[in-house]
């Protein structure tokens, strides 16, 4: 195991809390972006976090890949559906995406271990 994902998105949230805390106006209009990207309407939510997840990997977001492998997890996505949104996120990143696109079936593979 290269990483505890889980572990490692808990740790996030205790660091994001005070960022909240810190800057609550930037805070909660980046919430209220959030939110109404993730509102279902043509894509439905999982979908959306399953984009998010590839941008992710192509931005090569350690942090962002916690989050969205246990939010795609959560919305329904399965293993399969993960591995080709990862395949995408490949083709349009290249040679760095690969290994960030290990790091997020890990992810998911931890989340969806429960």
């Amino acid at each position: 195991m290269y990483k505890d994902w889980k572990s490692f998105a808990t740790e996030l949230s205790g660091g994001l809390k005070e960022l909240r805390s810190g800057a609550p106006d930037v805070m909660r209009g980046f919430s209220a972006i959030a939110q109404a990207a993730l509102k279902p309407d043509a894509l439905d939510v999982k979908t959306k976090e399953l984009i998010a997840l590839a941008i992710s990997v192509a931005v090569r977001c350690d942090d962002c890949i916690a989050f969205h492998a246990k939010a795609a997890f959560t919305n329904g996505a399965s293993r399969a559906e993960l591995l080709e949104t990862l395949g995408m996120a490949v083709y349009m990143g290249g040679g760095p995406s690969v290994m960030y696109a290990n790091h997020a079936l890990e992810a998911y593979d931890q989340f969806a271990a429960d």
